[in-house]
């Protein structure tokens, strides 16, 4: 009996060290913050915009966007394993999170300029472009390192999918403000609920397009607010100087430690090829969906919005599976509906699914008319839906296996294998499509990597 109570006891000490629902609402809410800078700019709004109106062709417009990507995640890699280093070492978080939100804002504002058939502001829009996906990608990485300290270990799986869950949904309405009251279509001038655009946006001009930009940046200041306000930081241990050199030296031997944990290295090897394919299949699905079908911002971001409630279901079910199957499963679950749907996409033309012909769809129809369209969402929202529990699932998997002292580091590690060769699923889709002038043989090289993050997995001790 003394046993059972000392041993209650203890857990209850455990969980007391824990801080408040409240700081893990404010955590949470980082998620909702950066979301629609993945949904409105990166997927369904201004990429497929840039790719089909900016640029010169949808193809070209895909490649170009493809080698920007590249290289913010050339960038990314390069840097992210130095700064977890740096973070472990002087134990702050926040002050990172605000100064690369502060990229993530001035790089997405700066879309603004994204003005139709104008070449010229190309090079310029496609930098801002890296400079917020670089702000972006490193917030995340500190603001993930602050998971351990919120819930138990046993609630880590829960806390990483309502995450994403919670993402997701920020990003669906952040898609239903622009699709419903500022992007209309240049011939009719009136949003998908039938409104003259706010603040008088000019549909000719694509104002409504453009203008997720601004809003992303606008969005992420005021949401991101209840995790600097309610979520406690890791104490400071050490100057940025003296950080510098302690976290270089523990970063030295993590990388000399790793060649003996196999199964981490394993982990992150495959965490580096499917993330790779993953952030490409989001990146270019909506520019695909633009070339094949036709469709501009109201018919992808309509579909944006359902595969964002797919994906919101996907990562809330994620999370309970992942607490009770454990992750690796769920990653694994998650590889599989993406391979295949990837495949199935790769069969679906405007006339024809799966080599059968269909009616093609009618010009100025009604929305998803054409049978290939509604193919396309179907497998697009399984893509949702596996997409929120394959990342909620590794950054907890991540967490299980690194030691807790080391934890920014770890994930700087798995950053850099998350980046490290993100560059390459977007670079082989432009050289590919630039190559052929198929955006078809371009998505073609994601199934490879599929293939080849499952084949890793396998060797993963949980």
């Amino acid at each position: 009996m003394t046993v059972t109570i000392a041993s209650n006891a203890r857990i209850v000490d455990l969980r007391q060290k824990y801080p408040p629902r409240s700081a893990v609402i404010g955590w949470i809410f980082f998620d909702w913050a950066a979301q629609p800078y993945f949904t409105l700019i990166t997927t369904f709004v201004f990429a497929p915009y840039f790719a089909t109106h900016v640029a010169s062709d949808p193809a070209s417009g895909q490649a170009l966007w493809g080698f920007a990507t590249a290289a913010a995640g050339l960038t990314i890699a390069l840097m992210s394993p130095v700064l977890g280093a740096i973070a472990d070492a002087s134990g702050r978080r926040k002050p990172w999170i605000a100064a690369f939100g502060a990229l993530l804002v001035l790089g997405s504002c700066f879309m603004w300029i994204g003005r139709p058939g104008d070449i010229s502001v190309i090079p310029p829009l496609l930098l801002a472009y890296a400079i917020a996906t670089v702000g972006v990608e490193f917030a995340t990485v500190f603001n993930n390192a602050m998971m351990p300290s919120l819930v138990p270990p046993d609630r880590i799986g829960r806390l990483s999918g309502t995450g994403w869950a919670t993402g997701y949904v920020g990003g669906i309405l952040s898609l239903i403000l622009v699709l419903g009251f500022l992007a209309a279509n240049p011939e009719t001038g009136r949003t998908l609920f039938g409104f003259v655009p706010l603040f008088g946006l000019d549909p000719v001009t694509h104002q409504g397009d453009r203008i997720t930009g601004p809003l992303t940046g606008i969005w992420f200041v005021v949401f991101v607010l209840p995790m600097f306000l309610l979520t406690p930081d890791y104490p400071a241990k050490h100057p940025v100087s003296e950080a510098l050199r302690e976290g270089l030296i523990e970063l030295r031997q993590t990388l000399g430690e790793l060649p003996k944990r196999k199964s981490m290295a394993a982990f992150l090897l495959a965490n580096m090829i499917y993330t790779d394919g993953l952030v490409s299949l989001f990146a270019f699905g909506g520019i695909y969906a633009a070339g094949t079908f036709g469709w501009h911002t109201i018919q992808i971001g309509s579909f944006g919005i359902l595969l964002a409630i797919a994906g919101a279901f996907g990562a809330w079910l994620g999370g309970k599976l992942d607490d009770s199957l454990g992750p690796k499963r769920v990653i694994a679950g998650s590889m599989l509906i993406l391979l295949l749907s990837i495949i199935a996409i790769l069969l679906v033309d405007k006339d024809s699914i799966l080599f059968i012909e269909v009616a093609p769809p009618v010009p100025g129809g009604a929305l998803f008319s054409g049978a290939a369209e509604r193919a396309y969402l179907v497998l697009g929202c399984l893509i949702g839906a596996a997409g929120g529990p394959l990342q909620a699932a590794s950054r907890t998997l991540l967490i299980r296996m690194a030691p807790k002292d080391r934890i920014a580091q770890y994930f700087g590690l798995f950053a850099l294998t998350g980046k490290v060769t993100s560059f390459v699923g977007p670079l082989l889709i432009g050289l590919t499509t630039a190559a052929t002038e198929s955006q078809k043989a371009g998505m073609a090289v994601l199934v490879v990597f599929f293939v080849a993050g499952l084949a890793l997995l396998a060797r993963v001790k949980e």
